[in-house]
């Protein structure tokens, strides 16, 4: 695991930054696809199939159990939440 010196709550859960940084995107995406779900008035079965996957997967989404997901399955979700990525990219301040 990570030192006690850890920038971030992923970087604490993982060994190495870039499994933080992947953990911290999943995260993201998770986020924005359940409040997409949350906000239409459909069953869960209806979400599901809009996004293209199972009622027992969604309901792993709505849980948060980021350790489903990979961010692949993420992105593939999004369109079906009628959701887009915008990229933008920066330099990591040092710390």
């Amino acid at each position: 695991m990570a030192n006690e010196g850890s920038t971030s709550v992923w970087h604490a859960l993982v060994d190495t930054p870039e499994e933080a940084e992947n953990l911290r995107l999943r995260s993201q995406l998770m986020r924005a696809l359940r409040s997409a779900v949350n906000s239409w008035a459909i069953s869960q079965k209806e979400a599901a199939e809009r996004l293209g996957i199972t009622q027992p997967r969604l309901n792993d989404l709505l849980k948060g159990k980021i350790d489903k997901f990979s961010l692949d399955a993420l992105v593939n979700m999004l369109a079906g939440a009628n959701l887009q990525i915008e990229i933008d990219i920066t330099e990591r301040a040092v710390a």
